[in-house]
């Protein structure tokens, strides 16, 4: 059995651990890590699978301004390889956007996979002309409307928002990857 919990500091290397068995040390090279060094994840959507006593996945979504519009930036989520297949990162996805819509938030946005965050309504249209500052794939950068018409008329670059992380907090505490 499953159960999807907020992240706590005791998850950090399990964590950490995690993500690199998924991405690797190219994980810290991705433009959107630099949309997150230094801040903390959006309050209350920090999450992790937990089965069996065993962190088996996780996702982070972070403030940002979307070319003017306030949304959220998805990323990193990650599934234990060894439990690919299983539908725990398609429950984790949908309940992290449940989380953001009831908490008020209107967008998200991520860079991914089209055709596995179609399921969740994800498009490149919804991007519109909006940009990332670094180097990315455009036909993977993708959004979601969590209100209707949320970025309508958004346009420009993507910049982060958001709480930085405490100057009394070790940096590795935070280390995060898309």
């Amino acid at each position: 059995m499953i159960q999807i919990r907020d992240e706590r500091a005791a998850d950090i290397a399990a964590r950490e651990h995690l993500l690199d068995a998924c991405f690797g040390e190219a994980r810290f090279t991705k433009t959107c890590e630099r949309l997150r060094e230094g801040r903390l994840p959006a309050e209350g959507l920090a999450l992790v699978v937990e089965m069996d006593g065993r962190l088996v996945a996780t996702v982070r979504l972070w403030d940002v301004e979307a070319g003017g519009m306030p949304a959220l930036m998805l990323g990193p989520i990650a599934v234990d390889p060894a439990l690919h297949g299983l539908g725990i990162g398609n429950k984790l996805m949908r309940e992290a956007l449940a989380r953001a819509a009831a908490l008020g938030h209107r967008a998200v946005i991520l860079v991914g996979d089209a055709p596995y965050y179609a399921r969740f309504g994800f498009t490149q249209e919804r991007v519109g002309t909006l940009s990332l500052p670094g180097p990315y794939a455009p036909e993977r950068f993708l959004a979601l409307d969590l209100a209707p018409g949320a970025l309508d008329g958004a346009s420009g670059m993507v910049r982060a928002t958001g709480r930085g992380v405490p100057s009394a907090l070790p940096a590795e505490e935070f280390r995060v990857a898309a």
